[in-house]
């Protein structure tokens, strides 16, 4: 006999708990970020922007409680990112239930934004007057003009190395590396005391006033791993290009740049780059494929002969790019070489590229193989079988539709620039 509580119908929020829940507001909607040229830009919401995330300051839910009509203000001037904090709200729940405690949203942002913030408009726009004294740091690396429909012009862009020797950067880093947290999943800060990183900054040149100005577009830092025995790695850390710049074509400028400033070092083995994320490898992979094309290695006609040992030799020793990506570079360049409408150029090329992928299926049989003693003969039949018929086919098909649709991407692009 079914029992009465499972007939029972679950009670729904109750009054109190439906009251509270207004006061719960999303923190990527709640927090406001602005970099700001202009006065008027305080006002006008088109400059505005919203994180990707907040979790690793509001927990993973990205949800302050205790508020309604929650905005956390964070505005930064366009160049120096001075920066202007404020919390305001229309409600707060301690104002209405005594019991009942509001997060303290003001002290979490004070843990990840350096001091030296002002919290009143009047005092911000005193910070903005004084953007015609900022300059770039470090040295110039390269410029570049990009053309802005919207302008109807063309915009004029630095990149800049620089260390934490360069009086006031120091303090500009902190003010920008705070954009990590909002627009960087796992970001964490750099021990900025440890000499061997590296940072590349990007700005754009403006006129306001009929005096010429920058803002901050992104930046890079990359590390500097020794390699046995006089050789080092460098290593990219962190990426970033601020969202109001994003689409336009820096971060190809800006990660072409750091490759060629650091081709021309001897001491560079080669360069890579830390948990690299999907964006950015579709990034490289236009960058690498980008500067191995002119390579003699590279020509169309070497290419449908198969990868070689003299193309791995050549992107390392001329642009310090490792086997593993020169192989993905000549993987994309063979595909913009070979007639895919061709039955038997298509087979070739993907035979080429399967015969890679199968790799680590051939390290798992051979481990499996090691396993004799351990199992029973049986079980070790079924496993093999397993991997050769039901999974080995069916993978190794997606993994190279998945590869070609990437590789076509970068094939377009190419054919964009």
């Amino acid at each position: 006999m079914m029992k009465m509580s499972c007939l029972r119908r679950r009670p729904g929020l109750s009054a109190i708990e439906k009251k509270l829940a207004e006061y719960k507001c999303n923190t990527n909607e709640a927090i406001k970020l602005k970099l700001v040229r202009f006065q008027e830009d305080l006002e006008d919401e088109n400059t505005t922007f919203n994180p990707e995330y907040s979790h690793q300051v509001f927990g993973d839910d990205e949800v302050a409680f205790g508020y309604k009509g929650l905005q956390i203000l964070l505005y930064y001037s366009a160049g120096n990112l001075s920066t202007m904090f404020r919390v305001q709200y229309t409600s707060k729940v301690n104002e209405k239930f005594d019991e009942m405690q509001a997060d303290d949203v003001e002290s979490k942002i004070r843990e990840i934004i350096p001091s030296g913030f002002c919290c009143g408009s009047d005092d911000f726009i005193s910070l903005l007057e004084k953007e015609v004294n900022f300059k770039p740091f470090g040295t110039i690396v390269h410029t570049y003009t990009i053309h802005n429909e919207e302008a109807g012009e063309e915009l004029t862009y630095q990149i800049c190395k620089v260390d934490m020797t360069c009086p006031g950067f120091r303090e500009y880093h902190e003010r920008l590396q705070t954009f990590l947290m909002w627009l960087i999943e796992t970001a964490s800060f750099i021990d900025v005391d440890d000499d061997r990183w590296d940072y590349f900054l990007v700005f754009e040149k403006y006129n306001k006033d009929g005096a010429t100005l920058f803002a901050t577009v992104g930046y890079m830092t990359v590390y500097n791993y020794y390699v046995y025995p006089d050789k080092t790695r460098p290593r990219v850390s962190q990426m970033l290009i601020l969202p109001p710049f994003q689409g336009e074509g820096h971060g190809a400028q800006l990660l072409e740049t750091v490759h060629r400033y650091y081709i021309s070092s001897s001491n560079v083995l080669d360069i890579t780059a830390e948990d690299p994320s999907e964006n950015y490898v579709r990034l490289r992979d236009f960058v690498l494929v980008k500067l191995c094309q002119s390579l003699p290695c590279f020509s169309p006609e070497t290419l449908l002969n198969g990868f070689s040992h003299e193309m791995g030799t050549e992107a390392q020793q001329k642009l310090k790019i490792n086997k593993q990506h020169s192989r993905r570079v000549y993987e994309i360049l063979r595909l913009r070489a070979t007639d895919m409408s061709d039955s038997e150029k298509s087979k070739a090329y993907r035979l080429d590229i399967k015969k890679r992928l199968i790799g680590p299926y051939k390290k798992n049989q051979r481990e499996l193989a090691k396993m004799r003693r351990c199992l029973k003969p049986e079980e070790l039949t079924n496993q093999m079988n397993q991997i050769d018929l039901n999974t080995q086919h069916e993978q190794l098909e997606e993994s190279y539709q998945q590869l070609v649709s990437e590789y076509r991407r970068t094939v377009e692009r190419l054919a964009q620039a």
